[in-house]
């Protein structure tokens, strides 16, 4: 049974936003193969920063950064919160941090980038692509 957090965040949102390497045709679009696509959306509330092998999204305005909504469940819920080192208990101090957006779908959960993204290349619109899709890591 799954822990009584991701349970209740699940009833209030059963909907996540990717960006990066969860979006289909990346490395990580596997952790999302049974849920189900509810299609694209642009939102003009994140930026994304290229961190590398896999982009960083931070709450700030943008011209519109494409993203894929997908319909979860709790067992997706928990374990996209372990591939993107979401701590509930100290949700800044992971790697991601779990929020909310709104999308053309509904209320969607988001993984946001915690470190410093000093430095980093800001993506302002559109979205993130990785120049050699080998070098995306299947796990963080």
């Amino acid at each position: 049974m799954h822990p009584r957090y991701l349970r209740e965040a699940i009833a209030d949102t059963p909907r996540v936003a990717v960006y990066g390497t969860l979006k289909q045709g990346f490395n990580n679009a596997h952790w999302l193969n049974d849920a189900t696509l509810l299609g694209r959306d642009a939102t003009p509330a994140l930026t994304l920063y290229d961190i590398g092998p896999y982009p960083g999204a931070k709450r700030q305005r943008s011209k519109g950064i494409t993203i894929e909504v997908y319909r979860i469940n709790v067992h997706h819920l928990a374990q996209l919160d372990r591939l993107e080192d979401y701590r509930i208990d100290a949700p800044t101090e992971g790697e991601y941090d779990r929020q909310q957006i709104d999308t053309c779908f509904g209320l969607a959960w988001v993984y946001l980038y915690n470190p410093s993204v000093a430095g980093k290349t800001a993506i302002y619109e559109g979205g993130w692509h990785t120049p050699n899709i080998s070098n995306v890591q299947q796990q963080r």
